[in-house]
């Protein structure tokens, strides 16, 4: 199966502060907020939905097309990917702006606040995937992940022109989006992606209950930290599927995209929908393990090793002829 994923492309930084964000809130006041946190740490790393999501894909040997726009300092970002096995060729570079940036700070209880630049990113908008297609020979699935919301449109509308399957991936962008937007990004994609909260958000931007949803999707999969995750079909029976556990916690930044990386390997090489959640499970965890969206490494042994932990040994042993590790 190839996979292009479009979205964003950024560069992070990541910061760590010692305290709780709610501590610092009074009540009665919050109408006229001026905080100022003073972190511990600070990292600046490579990220990006998309990026991320590709990242992940190439580790496990899916030779991801990346879609987006980026800035002129891309290029030492371009040369870390393509190490990686992603495609980078379909990535547009502005002479103008710079790439993205996410400037996010989290706190004891692993709260988020964060700022994100769009940069180049708006010019994803002048992105067509008819050139792609003809480049790489045919895709088998374009995941629409958050982007410049009219990119996001334009892909999806594409697609479907197309004939090529989208999974939807609105997540960061659903606050922005308007009600005929989001209804048009979700329509007859072949699946949806949410974590629990924007699985609600989702519901109130489009004006459709969760059975209409599903009535205009192929599958909806939503993560629930570390509950796990949700797999629903129009009338077929819902898929609960528990999370791996974490050794530590490190960095929450990027585990969604990493699931989504390791869902979308494990149906690529055939794994039904439970596999495949556990499959993306073992990946979200790895990365909350590590500092950065890109930084932790999908060995196969080690993959191979957690899920055994995980989910015991069947599920493991599904995975190692994908994952070339002798049984």
């Amino acid at each position: 199966m190839r996979i292009a994923v479009t979205g964003s492309i950024a560069m992070d930084h990541l910061m760590v502060f010692p305290g709780r964000f709610t501590d610092q809130l009074m009540a009665g006041r919050l109408d006229h907020v001026s905080l100022s946190f003073l972190v511990d740490a600070l990292h600046i790393r490579r990220g990006g939905v998309a990026a991320n999501i590709a990242h992940g894909l190439g580790q496990l040997g899916l030779s991801p097309v990346l879609v987006g726009a980026v800035g002129s300092d891309f290029e030492p970002y371009r040369v870390l990917l393509k190490e990686q096995g992603v495609d980078t060729e379909s990535v547009r570079v502005s002479p103008d702006l710079h790439t993205a940036r996410f400037v996010c700070t989290t706190d004891a209880d692993q709260n988020q606040i964060a700022t994100f630049y769009a940069g180049a990113m708006a010019e994803a908008r002048h992105i067509r995937l008819a050139p792609v297609l003809a480049r790489t020979g045919g895709l088998d699935l374009v995941l629409v992940s958050p982007n410049d919301p009219e990119a996001m449109l334009r892909h999806t509308r594409e697609c479907h022109e197309l004939g090529i399957p989208v999974a939807a991936d609105p997540s960061q962008q659903l606050a922005r989006l308007e009600r005929d937007q989001v209804r048009a990004l979700i329509d007859r994609s072949r699946m949806l992606f949410t974590n629990e909260y924007e699985s609600v958000l989702l519901q109130e931007r489009s004006g459709w209950t969760e059975e209409q949803v599903l009535g205009r999707t192929g599958l909806w999969v939503t993560t629930l930290g570390a509950a796990g995750s949700r797999i629903r079909r129009a009338g077929r029976t819902t898929i609960e599927v528990p999370a791996a556990e974490a050794q530590s916690v490190a960095d929450p930044t990027g585990v969604g995209d990493a699931y989504r990386a390791g869902f979308l390997a494990a149906l690529a090489w055939g794994e039904d929908l439970r596999n495949a959640a556990r499959f993306g499970s073992v990946a979200a965890v790895l990365a909350l393990e590590s500092v950065g969206t890109q930084e932790h490494i999908l060995r196969p042994a080690h993959l191979l090793a957690r899920l055994e932990e995980a989910y015991g040994p069947t599920t493991a042993h599904a995975f190692t002829a994908r994952l070339a590790v002798p049984s």
